[in-house]
């Protein structure tokens, strides 16, 4: 029997404001539990909440990015629930009119590009964090009130591999735009997962399974594996899905019953009566559309056919819009493309990695690192004083003073080497009937012996190229 996998996620990403999206509240992680509250997070009677702008704005670039269409009066709506790190009972978010809806993102899957559709988008309040211990459970509500996007897709994805694509191609997306840092491992995106597994001729989707909070990519890819697995042989055996809420075990690999799946009936939903709807302009639309970075897919475009690095390059350094734009920058500044990749992916991301920082936190310029490749690139240094020179730049140092001060120019000028490369010659005959006998090993000797004399400042392609002139007379 063969089967349909049809999946389906819902996304939260939390925004980098500065205060939460109702509170004045700081929205700052790992700071001491219970430090960034307020009577609003605590939920007392009375308070009254006020919308943060900020987030508006953010959830409207996050749907310029998505290619949804922005609604201009979307309102508040309390979903009621009863949970310990909940302390008003309820969630502000949005159900019957969205902050965005519609909308797509582009994967590349499987060798083939697929685009995966939106249902919508909406902006609301997190909740807070329980942390269960043997005998006590303790509530942190830091992160109650913190200010979320919610993209939820469509049900048009047809693996665990695709929705592993989608979830890394939307993170980019959302880093580029700059409203989150998207760190999985500090909570600010997390997944719920929807999968539902019927037979091939069947067309109305059996009942879905959801796991709640999956924080890695690779969790969310190994549950949806094990479930596609799970539901299969249920049905093989004659059996039924039944609609449940499971939890994903990284340590098994498997995934547990939490709880039998609530509908929007349990929810309650019914408007926010404290807060009006909004009323967003075509002007304030078009001013954030403007203010819109590049997207990473239009800059991998770019790096290929106009600068000609490779795919891989590309990929690459459009992991992060940090390093996207320093490489950016570099090119304006007129390093070399492919030189300008090389140097960020292997001597940058070595250094940002044995010291665990991010570029921006490092003294690493993109104008000092075109510098130094620009002393390699004509000649100026070796690659094996570029090493030290690095060094130099990852201190804020500029390449050329730097250069100068050690007396680290190289000399690559044939008319001051040549004298030096015959002298090489005349005093050593054997090395030279060696390599005239066939011993290639015997070029190499004579240029150390060049570069020992010129106290290895001696440029070895052109000391190569003088020898080799000069032993083929």
């Amino acid at each position: 029997m063969n089967f349909i996998t049809t999946i389906g996620l819902e996304v939260h990403i939390e925004l980098n404001t500065k205060s939460k999206i109702f509170s004045p509240s700081p929205d700052e992680y790992g700071d001491e539990a219970n430090n960034n509250t307020n009577v609003i997070d605590w939920g007392y009677p009375g308070v009254l909440p006020t919308t943060n702008k900020q987030v508006v704005a953010d959830g409207i670039t996050a749907a310029l990015a998505l290619h949804s269409k922005v609604n201009r009066h979307p309102h508040f709506d309390r979903k009621n629930y009863f949970y310990p790190d909940n302390p008003k009972a309820y969630q502000i978010t949005q159900h019957d009119i969205p902050d965005a809806q519609g909308g797509y993102v582009t994967i590349h899957t499987g060798g083939k590009t697929k685009k995966i559709t939106l249902t919508e988008m909406h902006i609301e309040e997190d909740a807070g964090k329980n942390t269960h211990g043997i005998k006590y459970s303790y509530v942190d509500l830091n992160r109650q009130g913190a200010p979320l996007i919610e993209i939820v897709s469509d049900p048009v994805i047809s693996s665990p591999q695709e929705a592993y694509d989608y979830l890394e191609t939307l993170r980019q997306i959302i880093l580029f735009s700059g409203i989150s840092d998207v760190k999985m491992e500090e909570g600010s995106m997390r997944a719920d997962v929807n999968i539902s597994v019927r037979p091939i001729g069947q067309k109305k989707l059996n009942n879905r399974i959801e796991m709640k909070n999956v924080n890695s990519f690779n969790y969310v890819k190994r549950g949806l594996e094990y479930e596609e697995k799970r539901q299969r042989q249920i049905l093989m055996a004659g059996g039924t899905i039944q609609a449940q809420t499971r939890r994903f075990n990284e340590n098994t690999g498997k995934t547990t019953l939490m709880r039998t799946k609530e509908n929007a009936d349990d929810y309650r939903y019914f408007p926010e009566p404290d807060l009006p709807s909004l009323d967003i302009s075509d002007e304030w639309i078009n001013e954030l559309r403007d203010e819109l970075p590049e997207m990473p897919s239009k800059r991998k475009h770019h790096y290929v056919d106009d600068l000609g690095l490779s795919s891989y390059d590309a990929n690459v350094l459009t992991q992060t819009k940090q390093m996207s734009d320093f490489f950016d920058q570099m090119i304006k500044d007129g390093a070399d493309a492919k030189m300008a990749s090389n140097y960020l992916q292997g001597n940058v991301s070595a250094y940002l990695n044995s010291n665990q920082i991010e570029l921006k936190d490092t003294k690493i310029t993109p104008k000092n690192l075109t510098t130094l490749i620009n002393l390699v690139k004509k000649g100026t240094i070796s690659t094996k004083m570029a090493k030290k020179v690095f060094k130099a730049v990852t201190n804020g140092v500029e390449p050329n003073q730097f250069v100068k001060k050690h007396g680290m120019v190289q000399l690559s000028d044939p008319s001051q080497l040549k004298p030096i490369v015959d002298n090489v010659l005349t005093s050593n005959p054997q090395s030279v009937d060696d390599f005239h006998n066939g011993k290639d090993r015997a070029k190499g000797f004579l240029v150390g012996q060049v570069m020992k004399k010129t106290r290895g400042k001696a440029n070895p392609q052109m000391v190569s190229k003088l020898l080799s002139e000069a032993l083929n007379k």
